[in-house]
């Protein structure tokens, strides 16, 4: 069976990789000669643990291989899968322009019969439009050849991705055709020795299923979030909440921890697609618009907190804040929607100068970020403490974890840390000599010697 992927992004990357792995021939097919360039001499375009690896292996065995040839590439193809971006519009909606040109593209190049799979995140009904295109340009050209066409969405957590989609926890199949069902199984049956986790379904349920899971994500961080900052209010700790939450079966512990606002390239996306298409069937999402409306709320809440800090009459200008971590997560350089830079772009507009390291994101923060005087990046995490009035946690990473807080202190000018994370103990930071502050903990539940309900005091 051989394997062709359109498109060498994040997602088509990691398919066609994880597909050769598994011993298929596999051909990736992208527009941009640099990329393919690249991607021959094992240069991939993110940082995903286990994939460069993973790619430079197949490569080597001749089970992958990347053209800009279409084709050629096109000709013996068995299964095509479609993972082009479907970026978001300025009114929230999915544009599936590039998903539309592959469709045109196929249509117009397919000789013999295949499966045409979507992998992209494309609104309901966006499969079915795929077909309408190929079938039209298939009958234009006279030709009597079975095509159909399937939904497969992506569940590729960034960060994890690999391990994702080589012992995936379910694949979703939409299809009508029990011929392309059966091949499908086929193809992925080496993924599901020990279990079968292929769920068979309608188009239509297939992708919106994948905005659902997403959609759900969302609207459990959003709801912590918000729980966090009542808890603030109140005196009470998340962190207790959070365990006895966790504790019932019906919610599990997952996606339960508070912090400063989900991003990357998936969750705001797909939560703002899934609003623009209620919208468009007259069904108002209006639980979802709040789970939006609550994380753009929750990216400025290290801004709020260091305000509240050093007070609101002196503000931020001239104070120098350390940031540790760029990314929107750990074990990605993705800065797309990242809360770091919604936080950067706040203290640069108040005056303030800004100290930066991430272990991975830094190349494409840097793209992002003006070049300016007061945007200093640093080589470690104690350089990013060097004079620092305050040092704020925005990306989990392991090696921050058991950092050498007396060092970070010498470092430092002030004594303040703000963990985005909830990475420490608040007791363990106060005696390690640090004005502390996580996310969902007033400074009462956080110093027991506190005599007041003055949050973030000094």
């Amino acid at each position: 069976m051989k394997i062709l992927i359109i498109g060498t992004g994040y997602v088509g990357a990691i398919t066609g990789t994880c597909f050769a792995e598994m011993g298929y021939k596999v051909t990736c097919l992208d527009k941009d000669q640099n990329r393919i360039d690249n991607l021959l001499q094992g240069i991939i375009p993110m940082y995903e643990p286990g994939l460069e690896e993973m790619l430079k292996r197949n490569l080597k065995a001749g089970r992958l291989d990347f053209t800009t040839e279409i084709i050629a590439s096109i000709a013996h193809a068995d299964i095509c899968f479609i993972a082009v971006d479907t970026p978001m519009s300025a009114d929230g909606a999915a544009d599936t322009s590039q998903v539309e040109n592959v469709a045109h593209m196929l249509g117009e190049n397919l000789d013999h019969s295949c499966i045409v799979v979507t992998k992209s995140t494309v609104p309901v009904g966006t499969t079915y439009k795929i077909d309408n295109i190929i079938h039209k340009a298939l009958q234009k050209r006279k030709l009597n050849i079975i095509c159909d066409v399937v939904s497969n969405p992506e569940f590729l957590k960034e960060g994890n991705a690999v391990a994702d989609f080589m012992k995936p926890d379910r694949i979703v199949i939409g299809a009508s055709s029990k011929q392309a069902i059966d091949i499908m199984k086929e193809l992925y049956a080496p993924f599901m020795l020990n279990h079968n986790r292929l769920l068979v379904m309608d188009v239509i349920s297939a992708e919106l299923a994948k905005y659902a899971a997403n959609a759900m994500l969302a609207t459990r961080i959003s709801f912590m979030n918000q729980m966090a900052a009542l808890c603030e209010k109140m005196g009470a700790n998340i962190n207790d909440i959070r365990h006895v939450l966790g504790s019932d079966e019906r919610i599990g512990h997952h996606f339960l921890y508070p912090g400063v606002g989900y991003g990357g390239s998936c969750l705001p996306k797909d939560v703002k697609a899934l609003i623009h298409q209620g919208q468009q069937q007259n069904c108002d999402l209006s639980v979802l618009r709040a789970v939006d409306q609550a994380n753009q709320d929750q990216k400025r809440i290290m801004r709020q907190k260091l305000l509240a800090y050093f007070g609101e009459n002196r503000g931020l200008k001239g104070k120098t804040i350390g940031i540790l971590g760029l990314a929107f997560k750990p074990n990605t350089d993705d800065m797309r929607e990242a809360s770091s830079l919604t936080l950067i772009n706040e203290l640069i507009a108040d005056g303030a100068n800004v100290r930066l390291f991430d272990p991975i994101a830094m190349p494409k923060a840097k793209k992002l970020l003006p070049a300016l005087s007061n945007i200093h990046w640093c080589e470690d995490e104690y350089e990013a403490a060097q004079n620092v009035d305050a040092l704020v946690l925005m990306t989990e990473w392991k090696q921050f974890r058991l950092l050498d807080f007396s060092l970070l202190l010498q470092q430092m000018r002030g004594k303040a840390f703000f963990d985005g994370r909830n990475q420490y103990q608040p007791d363990e930071m106060h005696r390690k000599g640090f004005d502390y502050f996580g996310i969902g903990c007033s400074l009462l539940t956080q110093r027991k010697d506190c005599k007041t309900l003055y949050l973030y005091a000094p």
